[in-house]
Order: C-alpha cells, then structure tokens, then sequence
C-alpha cells in the first residue's frame, strides 16, 4: 500500500467522521488543523487536533499554512487536506496554486466555487445543466427598502433563507433561524423587516415550499477524481432533521436508498461542469411533479456523511486510491447501496429520538427492522475510541437532543407536516 498523510481541516462531527473513515480502512490516527476545538473530536485516540485562532478565516489561515508549506515541503509521501466545513473548502480552493507545490488540494477551482456556494449561482448552473431546483425568487435590500419584496409569487406556506450564510451568523434577532417556512404575509413582512433592521446586506432567497416531511429529503455523496470522473455515489433517505433554529437542515437518521434515474443525473451533472473532489447534495422529493429538487451542493462530505462509511464506501479510501495510489482511472463507477440486506441505518441522535419523532411511514418501518435487526451505527461511538471521558462526553451531547426535540419540534417542524 502506497504510504500518505490526511490532514483534516477543522474539529467537529464531520472531522470525526473522517478521522474514524481512516482509522477503520487504514488504523492510522490522522492530525486536524483548527481555529478551535470542539466536543465531537475531543478526548479522541484516533485524531489530534492543533489548535491555531484565526485559522478559520484570512489571513490567519495562510499565516499557519505558510508555515506548514515549510514543514511539510520535503515531506516524502503524499500529504492530503480535507475540508471538513464550507469555510475550509473555499479557503483551500482560493490559496490551492499556493499551497500545490506541497500538499495535494482535491478541490475545484475559486472560481467555479464562488459560483456554486452561492445559492444564486448555483441555481444559474442548475438552469443551465437541467438540473431542477425550487421555484426560486431573489430579494434583495433595494427589494426591501422600496417594498417590492412584499409581491410573493408562490402560494403560502414559502421558503426563506440567506444568500450568504457567512454574513448571515453575524446578525441575531429573536427568532433567527437557519432557514424560515412561513405561513402567511403578515409573518413574511414581519421577519424580512427584522432580517434587514438587524444588519444584514446580503439577498435573500425565496422559494416555493416543497410538501411533506424530513422523509422526503434525500442527500447525495459523490466523489469525482482528478480525472473529473465521478467514482462513487451514496444516496441517503434522511428520516429527521434537528429542529433547532440555528440547525434546521442537519440530519438526524439516514437510511440508505438507491435510485438509478437520480445517480444518472448527478453524474452527469458533476462531469460536465469538471467537478473534482467530494460533493454533498441536499434534495428534496416533490410529489406534485415527481420530481427530485435540488437545494444546493456542499462542496465537501457533510456532517452526516459518515453514512456512507458505515454502509461500506469508506470516505476516506477515494482519497487515498486516488491521490497515493492513483488506482482510480480504471474503475467503474460504484453505484452504493443496491443490496438492501446490507443496509445500515445512521444515526445522529438516540434511538429513541428516532422512534418517537420521525414520521410513520414506509421508510421509517424499514429504519425500525434495521434497527431490531443491530443494523444501526453512529458516527461519534465508535469501539476503537472508546475512553471513559469521550463516552461521558458522547453521552452527554446525545442526551442534549431530548431537550431540543422537546422545545423545538412542534414549533419548527410538527406544524407545517401531516402528522
């Protein structure tokens, strides 16, 4: 086996998820690099993580890299960075030509990623590569300020979210949500008025409200070569999302699904636009024309996509196939989770959770045998990292769920659902 070193950028859930990806394929314990650290990777055995304030951001990020280029310049093997967050990917892809000449960068160029960030953008390469989006509306401040924004296109209840999310954790009001579903006008005037009375600048984006519950989102993991070649994708059925205001969107249990018609569109898709990396779509499935709609593409693996290691495509193996052994180019394409009896059901809160919250439905009975049956897994326990304190840890941040589920469900999930 070729010999290489990850380096993972950042210290949350989805650095864990892939510090344990390498350590299941490879038994290694890999190094993270962060602004702070965080409880999903602390007192872990399977990832370091050095802290460096500022590192999340210029120009503290290129400070600490600069230094790591003269650490790193005569390293013999290959040394990998992972993004493990939107700000890490669109830093590695905005300083890749300065940091190439010592690590490999596996992300698309700053410019194809300024546009695929941005909802907005995103949704002019969807209108140009047939890829279906939501009914989409953009508002911006002049919008607000000259009381146009107040024509709704779309029938009640709608969807409202900012353009820029990065602005967007700067402004706080009562209320404030990661995404709004809004039920009528009185509200939509009342929480654009406090969206651009508290500091924000940016558009906004407006959306028809796709029906149903968390069960009708699907999330989709792919990861294309350096060849623009898409090698793998893992579909996922989510079953629940958290409630809370500042997380809504984070999924909670994922069951895995397979479907044909949808890998064959985001194939192509991917390889006409020479992706290259680890893609993260968010989707929805609309019953009014059968339709899957796509939200956006996180330009790394999600918080949740350890998934996709647990139902056996391990995460960080395509990294290493194709930057240190460069086996990719050959292989045909893996289209995961076709043999439902070996399935496994993720999940990001305690079972319990699960059963009591997530909507009865076909898909939920089919999460419940998986269930009964031991075919379940988290990303956080895991056998291999398993010291008191981080099972305390663990344990203790699981539990936090019943307190949020309880205070935020009803509010922000249960009332705009057929139960």
């Amino acid at each position: 086996m070729a010999k290489f070193t990850p380096i993972l950028l950042g210290s949350d859930i989805n650095v864990y998820g892939m510090a344990r990806s390498f350590n299941e394929a490879y038994g290694i314990k890999v190094q993270a690099w962060a602004a702070t650290q965080l409880a999903a990777t602390r007192y872990s055995k399977i990832v370091d993580v050095e802290v460096y304030p500022g590192f999340s951001e210029d120009p503290g990020f290129m400070k600490v890299m600069q230094e790591k280029i003269k650490e790193y310049k005569n390293h013999e093997e290959p040394v990998i960075l992972i993004a493990c967050g939107d700000g890490y990917a669109e830093l590695l892809a905005k300083h890749k030509q300065e940091l190439e000449g010592t690590f490999v960068v596996p992300y698309i160029d700053y410019q194809l990623l300024e546009k695929l960030i941005s909802k907005e953008g995103f949704y002019e390469v969807c209108e140009e590569y047939g890829l279906p989006y939501p009914k989409t509306k953009i508002i911006k401040l002049a919008d607000y300020q000259d009381g146009s924004y107040a024509d709704v296109p779309f029938a009640f209840p709608v969807v409202l979210k900012p353009e820029d999310p990065v602005s967007w954790l700067d402004v706080q009001f009562e209320g404030r949500k990661k995404a709004f579903v809004i039920k009528d006008l009185a509200e939509f005037k009342d929480i654009v008025g406090k969206i651009y009375t508290n500091g924000y600048k940016e558009d906004l984006i407006l959306q028809d409200f796709i029906p149903g519950d968390d069960s009708n989102m699907r999330v989709l993991n792919a990861y294309v070569d350096k060849n623009h070649q898409v090698k793998m994708m893992c579909l996922g059925h989510p079953l629940l999302e958290d409630p809370t205001p500042q997380s809504i969107g984070n999924y909670m249990a994922i069951l895995p699904a397979y479907d044909e018609k949808l890998y064959e569109t985001v194939q192509t898709f991917l390889e006409k636009i020479n992706y290259v990396g680890m893609a993260n779509f968010d989707i929805k499935y609309d019953a009014r024309d059968g339709q899957y709609k796509f939200f956006e593409i996180n330009l790394r693996q999600g918080r949740s996509s350890f998934y996709v290691t647990l139902n056996g495509y391990n995460l960080a193996k395509w990294y290493v196939d194709d930057y240190a052994e460069d086996s990719l180019a050959g292989q045909e394409t893996v289209y995961a989770n076709k043999l439902e009896s070996s399935h496994m059901l993720w999940l990001g809160v305690p079972e319990k959770i699960f059963k009591e919250y997530a909507v009865d439905n076909e898909a939920k009975q089919a999460a419940l045998k998986l269930i009964d049956a031991g075919q379940v897994g988290t990303t956080v326990f895991y056998d291999q990292d398993s010291s008191f304190k981080r099972w305390l840890l663990m344990k203790y941040m699981f539990h936090n769920y019943y307190k949020r589920f309880k205070t935020y469900f009803q509010v922000n999930k249960g009332q705009y659902f057929d139960k």
